[in-house]
């Protein structure tokens, strides 16, 4: 299968590319971010465009090596923080790329099926349990309401105009190389003081983790389901909550020592306080989990010991 990713250069991305040039799909990425053809072919990659999702790209990987079976969209903004800050660049990263890559296909590359990751942000709050994809949607920043925005590109396009796509829901993704969020800040700061813990928020927040490792596995088994359906939604979680308080509690029992947290009890805009996927879909697809949470944890500090510079 001719396979191309969407920032495949991202947290992502690149545990994808390994999955799937691992099964022996031939992977082709565009995206942003420099990569020799060293490093791309260390990765799995086939060809690595380093560049905007435009007409003139995508048509310069498929005059190269052909048009594509499957493509995976990876691409967009990845901060709720930086959709707040930036706005118009998470609109362009998220909504504008989107309407130009489903564009080319419809005019390029019709029988191919997208692949398209969007987020539990869509969701917004007052969710106190396990979400099911037929929630209405009520995102609560620029970060989710784009993502939502994405998402009706596609229906649109396969509902109106006959492509094929199915929307993968992602919620919290974690794992190594991960270089932000929650994880990575509370390890640079037990590396910066190990003896004492600041955090935002109670500490009660729920999320549905999930290790980016499994997260690969998921994305390729999607693209391996025949459906059917010209459009589709999945929930991409495990249907299992843990909160802020017991990633901080496991991330610090790995790392070793005696350390106190506090949290300030004041949120962050833009996060609801629980989001945990119904996950129906998936245990219907059979799909399993298998890395466990405190095996992922353990997993990421020996990375980021290991790997990490601050």
């Amino acid at each position: 299968m001719r396979v191309w990713i969407t920032g495949a250069n991202g947290f992502i991305g690149r545990h994808l590319v390994r999955e799937l040039a691992g099964a022996g799909h031939a992977v082709h990425g565009i995206g942003h971010g420099a990569l020799d053809q060293t490093e791309a072919c260390r990765l799995g990659l086939r060809s690595w465009i380093n560049g905007e999702i435009d007409a003139a790209n995508l048509n310069a990987l498929a005059s190269a090596h052909g048009l594509p079976s499957k493509v995976f969209h990876l691409a967009g903004g990845s901060s709720v923080g930086l959709s707040i800050e930036r706005p118009f660049e998470d609109f362009s990263r998220t909504v504008a790329s989107s309407a130009r890559l489903l564009e080319w296909l419809r005019t390029s590359a019709a029988e191919c099926e997208l692949i398209a990751a969007s987020s539990a942000a869509v969701y917004g709050a007052d969710h106190p349990g396990p979400i099911p994809e037929s929630a209405a949607p009520a995102p609560m920043s620029p970060y989710g309401q784009h993502k939502l925005m994405m998402e009706q590109l596609c229906r649109s396009y396969a509902c109106s105009l006959g492509l094929r796509c199915a929307v993968v829901r992602l919620f919290s993704v974690y794992g190594p190389n991960l270089r932000k969020q929650l994880l990575w800040d509370i390890c640079s700061r037990l590396r910066a003081e190990p003896g004492s813990l600041d955090l935002g928020g109670t500490g009660a927040e729920v999320r549905d983790w999930t290790d980016v490792r499994d997260v690969a596995r998921l994305l390729a088994s999607v693209a391996e389901l025949s459906s059917p359906a010209s459009f589709r939604i999945i929930n991409g979680g495990s249907g299992r909550g843990a909160s802020v308080a017991d990633i901080a509690n496991g991330l610090i029992r790995h790392w070793g020592g005696n350390t106190v947290v506090c949290y300030s009890g004041v949120g962050r805009p833009g996060d609801p306080v629980s989001l945990v996927a119904d996950d129906v879909s998936l245990r219907r697809m059979k799909f399993d989990w298998r890395i466990p949470l405190d095996q992922g944890l353990g997993d990421y500090v020996a990375w980021f010991k290991g790997h990490a510079r601050g």
